[in-house]
């Protein structure tokens, strides 16, 4: 009786009739079990939290060491720059220096012009003068 209700069900689903209750059954039973092989086990799941906290440590590590790594070159280059900066004042100074020494010294040289010239039309006027007379 057992063996036929259970055809009875097995017709009664889309179970082919080909194929019984039983192995169907079994079909899910192994299924159902793969499944469950498939979960971690706690020890698998304690080894797994440690290789993330590991990984999540060395990032850290890799962190800082980068972040070491940037302010020292960011430390070098503002040292290198204020040095830079340092140097080019000075040159500016130099350039300003220079360029108000030059200043100097042409406003010398118009002024030592300006006096020559103004030294040979005094010595040239009595003679314009005397032409201008001889002239009349």
């Amino acid at each position: 009786m057992h063996i036929k209700l259970c055809s009875e069900v097995a017709s009664s689903t889309s179970i082919p009739p080909s194929r019984s209750l039983f192995s169907s059954m079994a079909d899910a039973y192994s299924a159902a079990m793969h499944s469950i092989s498939a979960l971690p086990l706690p020890s698998e799941l304690n080894e797994s939290k440690a290789e993330l906290l590991s990984r999540i440590q060395g990032l850290k590590k890799d962190l800082q060491e980068w972040r070491l790594k940037l302010d020292t070159q960011v430390s070098t280059y503002r040292e290198e720059l204020s040095g830079l900066k340092k140097t080019l004042n000075v040159e500016v100074e130099q350039l300003r220096s220079e360029f108000e020494e030059l200043r100097g010294s042409l406003l010398q040289q118009q002024e030592d012009t300006k006096c020559c010239l103004s030294n040979l039309e005094m010595r040239d006027m009595p003679n314009v003068e005397n032409m201008e007379k001889a002239g009349n």
